[in-house]
């Protein structure tokens, strides 16, 4: 096999995992990075299949977290509603990509879309960023929030099953690439008062089943379409993604409990911007 072509293949599964768990779009930086080096594999099946690695690399780092709300599920409320709360979620999105995603593939996987996407979602990612105050302890031992408005659930156990459907619908906008799916899915679990932390670990459970069906529904869609050389490539793709991903995964929530989301944000403008002119210049 054409060792350029896995140097490629190795990159955009590195970006993948890099990006997937953080709200910066997956999907549209490994568009445009593909658009830009020259990578293109059919109905970018590539692309999808190696999601399994990052999925599995939050499995694995989840895992005891997961064993323990299997074991309690017989006999703790809190821990059946919660498990609820994640498959009502992932409903939403569900029901869109199963009827849509072949249209979506089709009218919106176009780099200048992206580049829109990216700006946009950053300028409304800085804008949630700095509305939503995380929980700070006063000198006395007393909880308050840095902003005015009234006390954020911190707790992913605690959301309800109304707003766990609201952010699920929120997901649905992570269709249009470049959006991002963690990044729809923290806003909205903000906008619904979440704390940053929170939403953002309800986003990675929310990945579980929504990446882990995209992944079987595109499998199911196109295996009859891989060659050997295919599998060769998502096999290298799926290990590198799954190391880059486990690295994000485990720091991704102390950073985001200490410094917010405007790194992200500005990462998106700024990648989205050099998109543009990049297809300006280069085409």
């Amino acid at each position: 096999m054409d060792l350029v072509l896995i140097a490629k293949a190795l990159l955009l599964a590195v970006v993948e995992g890099a990006t997937e768990f953080i709200p910066v779009s997956s999907t549209g930086h490994q568009l445009l990075v593909g658009h830009f080096i020259g990578f293109h594999s059919p109905n970018n099946t590539f692309e999808v299949l190696i999601q399994l690695g990052a999925v599995l690399a939050i499995l694995y780092a989840y895992f005891g977290k997961l064993w323990g709300i299997a074991t309690r599920l017989p006999n703790d409320p809190k821990a059946r509603r919660f498990v609820g709360a994640v498959l009502l979620a992932f409903l939403p999105a569900a029901i869109v990509g199963g009827l849509f995603s072949k249209y979506i593939k089709f009218y919106l996987f176009n780099p200048w879309i992206i580049c829109a996407t990216l700006v946009a979602g950053g300028l409304v990612l800085l804008v949630i960023d700095d509305m939503v105050g995380e929980p700070k302890a006063t000198p006395e031992g007393e909880s308050h929030t840095d902003t005015v408005e009234s006390p954020r659930k911190t707790d992913v156990f605690e959301f309800s099953l109304p707003m766990a459907l609201k952010i699920g619908a929120f997901q649905c906008l992570a269709m249009i690439p470049g959006v991002s799916r963690s990044g729809a899915t923290i806003v909205g679990a903000m906008l619904m008062g979440a704390s940053k932390r929170s939403a953002t670990e309800f986003s990675f459970y929310l990945a579980m089943p929504t990446m882990a069906g995209a992944f079987v529904k595109d499998l199911l869609d196109n295996y009859k379409n891989l060659s050997s050389d295919d599998a060769l490539l998502i096999v290298i793709g799926f290990v590198a993604a799954f190391v880059s991903a486990l690295i994000v995964v485990r720091t991704v929530l102390d950073y985001v409990s200490r410094h917010g989301f405007w790194l992200f944000a500005w990462w998106r403008i700024i990648v989205g911007s050099l998109g543009f002119a990049g297809l300006i210049i280069f085409g």
